[in-house]
């Protein structure tokens, strides 16, 4: 029988992203997936916000260049608004003095184009079953099973919201803006997109209480196209359905422990956030980054399943985790009140920090992953 060091479990983009980065140091990894996409992530209509960091982990991992060019639309402009007229905030390329601020990458391409690459890792071995290793990685996303069985802690805090995703044509052309409204009691973003219409679609993203979001998952195209175009304002041109919808719960969690004597937590099974900010897996990538080097940099006389060894995936992770998490559960909080006080100050406060550009310089920089 084949001996592994690591065992990876998971077959989104965090556990085939760690299988890869793991076997191109030599270490010889087992990674419980199935070998293609599912019907289900084939089908996804979701677009991810890659900052910097990921890009650079995926271009190490020669599977950014490999996509293909319609899979990445770059975010060249991004414009925030409240939910009251001025209340602005504008984040451009040119004048934070980098090439794009962001790229947006169709969910499903990425997929296929991890366990592409997989094919041709000599090091990785897909397995059907969980298989001997000194340490196991779980990236089974926010419903893993084996998680409660380590006896890790993983709260929920529900928001009583629900993320709704599609693609959308619109009659404008996006020119690689982003647009985002950020109001009671719905959370609404817009991602530039390439597929279905090249320089005319958006990925939607959309946070809205729970009744009202089983309402526009029940209602036909033409009825949620309206909500849609009504919520939007026009200001990216007139939206239409390009696909089917997708949705789920949103929830603020945080694992503990992360990890334990031969065993570690990533992406989705460690950390769940709000996505207002687009990090959710911008986080999952840079949990394979920081548990990559940490295992690269080890003592040699010491087991990959060392907890001493893991408590330096724990710091190298906890702060932007916790951070990242108060910082979205923050914004919901506060653009999610109707006391008229606090949406004049959120308000006020959009159009004040749209002046001070260091501010912005920095907030530019931390989303980038710089």
């Amino acid at each position: 029988m084949q001996s592994y060091e690591v065992l990876v479990r998971g077959s989104g983009c965090v556990g085939r992203s760690l299988a890869l980065a793991l076997g191109a140091k030599g270490l010889r990894v087992a990674l419980l997936a199935s070998a293609e996409p599912s019907q289900a992530q084939r089908e996804d209509v979701r677009s991810y916000a890659l900052n910097a960091a990921s890009l650079r982990l995926l271009r190490e991992l020669k599977v950014w260049d490999s996509l293909p060019a319609d899979a990445i639309t770059p975010v060249y402009d991004m414009k925030i608004r409240g939910d009251a007229a001025g209340a602005l905030l504008e984040f451009s390329s040119w004048q934070q003095g980098v090439a794009e601020l962001a790229f947006i990458v169709d969910a499903a391409a990425l997929e296929q184009q991890l366990a592409q690459a997989l094919r041709f890792a000599p090091h990785v071995q897909l397995v059907d079953a969980a298989v001997p290793a000194a340490l196991s990685v779980l990236c089974e996303g926010r419903d893993s099973a084996l998680r409660g069985e380590l006896g890790v802690k993983f709260e929920k805090h529900s928001y009583g919201h629900r993320a709704i995703a599609a693609r959308l044509a619109t009659d404008r052309p996006h020119q690689g803006v982003a647009h985002q409204w950020f109001r009671s009691p719905d959370i609404l973003a817009l991602l530039p997109i390439a597929k279905p219409e090249p320089g005319a679609s958006f990925g939607l993203v959309w946070s809205l209480p729970e009744a009202r979001a089983t309402e526009l998952l029940a209602a036909g195209a033409a009825e949620f196209e309206q909500a849609l175009n009504d919520a939007s304002q026009g200001e990216a041109g007139r939206l239409r359905l390009a696909s089917g919808l997708s949705s789920w719960p949103l929830a603020l969690a945080r694992a503990e422990p992360l990890i334990g004597p031969g065993w570690a937590l990533a992406g989705d099974a460690a950390h769940l956030v709000h996505p207002l900010a687009g990090q959710g897996l911008n986080l999952g990538l840079a949990d394979v980054a920081a548990l990559t080097t940490v295992i690269a940099e080890r003592e040699s006389w010491r087991s990959l399943g060392d907890e001493k060894l893991l408590r330096r995936y724990v710091r190298a992770r906890q702060l932007d985790t916790w951070a990242m998490g108060e910082l979205t559960d923050g914004l919901l909080k506060m653009f999610a009140s109707d006391a008229a006080a606090l949406r004049t100050l959120r308000n006020t406060g959009m159009g004040a920090l749209n002046s001070l550009a260091p501010l912005k310089r920095w907030l530019t920089q931390r989303a980038l992953g710089a």
